[in-house]
């Protein structure tokens, strides 16, 4: 009867029971309770060897958990470096996206249908910036030679910059001006002051929103005398020249009643060439008020009453005068992204490093 009951319960093992017979660390049968300390041995061995014996077990035992414990470790060191490098895949990708999206080529394929050339000068007007002489007189002479363009449209947001980019740029203009019956028209967005003022003046029409800056017709300089400060902190300056008067805008030397007399006379010069070729764009529709051309900005509105402007409104409102609403085509030559990037980054360094990049000290810029 006994027997019979033993049986019955040998085979009444829970699930438990039978799932703790399998070790997962040693994949092997589970060691039953309370015989982990008898290791088998010979039979002769004495109470020594057998004490060795469950010693050596226990560490192959413990060596085996430990190296199974490294393995998962590994394991889990190795997703983790996964799902980084997965990561910042995606995180290179999303920006390179972003990058190229925001500096990829804005200029289309040329069409048969009648449209409208756009060409954007952005910035400050400098031969190291994207609104170069050479960047602009190109889609220039690219959308004048478009039979299908309408009209060339110059859309301007810039400040102004370097008198020979500006100077070169309004030559352009006046030159396709004179050689055909396209019309050339500016828009001024937020800003067309100095020497962006000074290539709108070589357009047949300007047009600008009644808060635009406008105008800014002067030459600027600007430098730091710092002869003082170096004295002070006792630093000897060497400067060998030939001529007398070659280092004469080094910031460490003094600025004498001469240099200051021969530097304006080029100042000066250079902005009689600026009049002189706004009034040979504009013509007579400049009023006759003596600060026109003293540097000052005005607000489009107030452009428009001196003539520096000829009619407010917008980009939009050129689309339905010229063309009824005809489609816009971008002949702004493309840049490089990596390039854009580069000279971004190049141009932003140098401004917080207070460095001036220009090869040329005079600038058409509003201040």
């Amino acid at each position: 009867m006994k027997d019979d009951e033993s049986r019955r319960d040998e085979h009444l093992e829970t699930p438990s029971e039978q799932q703790s017979q399998e070790d997962r660390w040693t994949q092997g049968a589970e060691v039953p309770p309370g015989k982990e300390s008898q290791p088998s041995g010979q039979p002769d061995d004495d109470a020594e060897t057998l004490r060795e014996r469950q010693r050596l077990a226990q560490l192959e035992m413990m060596d085996h958990w430990i190296g199974g414990v490294l393995a998962e470790q590994r394991r889990s060191r190795r997703w983790k470096l996964f799902f980084r490098l997965l990561m910042l895949s995606l995180l290179a990708a999303a920006i390179g996206i972003g990058v190229y999206q925001f500096y990829a080529p804005s200029t289309t394929a040329p069409t048969s249908q009648a449209h409208l050339a756009r060409i954007d000068v952005n910035g400050v007007i400098a031969e190291d910036a994207p609104a170069n002489a050479e960047r602009i007189i190109e889609g220039l002479r690219n959308a004048w030679e478009a039979d299908s363009a309408k009209a060339v449209v110059l859309h301007i947001n810039s400040p102004g910059g370097s008198p020979v980019q500006s100077q070169r740029i309004y030559a352009e203009i006046m030159r396709l001006r004179e050689s055909g019956d396209k019309p050339i028209v500016a828009v001024i967005e937020d800003i067309g002051a100095s020497g962006a003022y000074y290539i709108a003046a070589a357009a047949d029409d300007i047009v600008a929103s009644p808060v635009s800056l406008v105008g800014s017709i002067g030459v600027i300089y600007s430098g730091f005398g710092l002869q003082e400060a170096i004295d002070r902190v006792g630093v000897e300056r060497r400067v060998l020249t030939a001529g007398d008067n070659k280092a004469f805008l080094d910031p460490f030397q003094p600025f004498d009643d001469e240099d200051e007399e021969f530097w304006q006379g080029v100042l000066n010069s250079t902005h009689q060439q600026f009049i002189d070729d706004v009034k040979a764009g504009r013509g007579d529709r400049l009023s006759d008020d003596d600060s026109l051309f003293s540097g000052l900005v005005w607000s489009g509105e107030q452009a428009e009453t001196l003539g520096l402007v000829d009619q407010l409104g917008s980009i939009d409102d050129v689309a339905r005068e010229y063309a009824d609403d005809a489609d816009w085509q971008n002949y702004t030559p493309s840049l490089d992204p990596f390039d854009r990037l580069t000279r971004r980054f190049t141009q932003t360094a140098a401004q917080l490093m207070g460095v001036d990049t220009s090869p040329s000290p005079l600038r058409f810029q509003a201040p």
